[in-house]
């Protein structure tokens, strides 16, 4: 496994570990983090952990052309019960994402240096947040890193039924990006229409002008 140095670089993709990991170690400083996104790599890492960065064979995405949604959640958005904003409160949803109760999994991967890490990515405008509101009260939204016209999802969080599924397609919907990158599978971005692709093809989006 490579261990960064504090030079701004990354190994070659071939360097890639089974499990997607890339490399180890290094910093989460606003540079290194802006050149890990525009070259399709991500941290991922618990408390005890050094900083670990990812960048999986298989990239789970969604075409914004391919988004799913349900009957039901169009009735839903239809009432406009809830009030949709951006990054209108970025250390709020980041702050919800680290710390709400998520049943069946182990605890939060957003430690207190990540969590600083993006906020300081927002302050200089290159992390970006969806909020959703409910009779004023902050209840669900997520945040991600803007590069090159693709939006790289980080995490989203719900306080009542459908919340993320709102940010989410008002995300898609609204926010003209070629490409959602939502990192590694799992079913609920399924359901909206996300599907892997190759890292190979990812990337090639990613780098396109």
């Amino acid at each position: 496994m490579v261990w960064l140095t504090n030079k701004i670089d990354f190994p070659d993709y071939k360097y890639t570990s089974k499990e997607g990991i890339i490399a180890l170690g290094g910093d989460l400083s606003e540079e290194r983090l802006i050149f890990a996104y525009k070259n399709g790599i991500f941290p991922w890492f618990s408390d005890d952990d050094p900083i670990i960065w990812y960048c999986p064979y298989d990239r789970m995405v969604l075409f914004p052309e391919d988004l799913k949604v349900s009957k039901s959640m169009r009735k839903i958005i239809s009432k406009n019960k809830f009030t949709i904003t951006q990054n209108k409160a970025f250390e709020d949803v980041i702050y919800n994402c680290k710390n709400i109760d998520r049943k069946d999994e182990l605890g939060t991967w957003i430690t207190n240096d990540m969590e600083q890490a993006y906020i300081n990515l927002h302050k200089i405008g290159i992390a970006k947040s969806i909020e959703v509101w409910l009779d004023n009260e902050l209840v669900g939204g997520l945040y991600g890193v803007e590069v090159n016209g693709v939006f790289c999802g980080e995490s989203m969080f719900s306080k009542v039924s459908n919340a993320s599924k709102i940010a989410f397609i008002f995300l898609v919907q609204t926010q003209k990006y070629k490409l959602i990158d939502c990192q590694v599978y799992n079913n609920h971005l399924a359901s909206l229409g996300a599907k892997e692709i190759d890292r190979a093809l990812f990337l090639s989006i990613l780098k396109e002008k």
